[in-house]
């Protein structure tokens, strides 16, 4: 059973985000990182790019594989988690926490109305 708080909402593509104060928080999911596995490299989108909702903005690697990850919402990145590419491993140990990846200002907040609820996504992966 995956780990899925009540106050994020998610995406398709095992993306969270975590909107305060105007500031979108995006991390993969605890489900992503198990199917990951170990996780060993990331590479995180520039500060002060624009990105568009579903666009790929950097890649998560573990033992296993490569993957890209998206952004769940239009923006302007405010920030990385440079920490974390010296300590991939958060997102497999804290994937909700020390282990997100980007902050963006959302260009359309309203986007946020068609990502997945908690119960959404725990029933996409057959949880619910």
């Amino acid at each position: 059973m995956s780990n899925i708080p009540g106050d994020l909402r998610y995406t398709k593509t095992h993306e969270w985000v975590r909107l305060t104060d105007g500031v979108a928080t995006v991390g993969i999911t605890d489900h992503a990182q198990k199917e990951l596995t170990d996780i060993v490299f990331v590479e995180l989108p520039a500060v002060g790019r624009e990105v568009q909702a579903g666009e790929a903005c950097g890649v998560v690697e573990s033992v296993k594989t490569a993957s890209d990850f998206y952004s769940p919402l239009s923006g302007r990145v405010t920030e990385v988690n440079q920490p974390l590419v010296d300590n991939p491993g958060w997102i497999n140990s804290d994937p909700y926490g020390q282990g997100w990846l980007f902050k963006l200002a959302p260009s359309r907040p309203e986007e946020l109305e068609q990502l997945l609820t908690p119960d959404q996504y725990r029933a996409q992966l057959g949880e619910g």
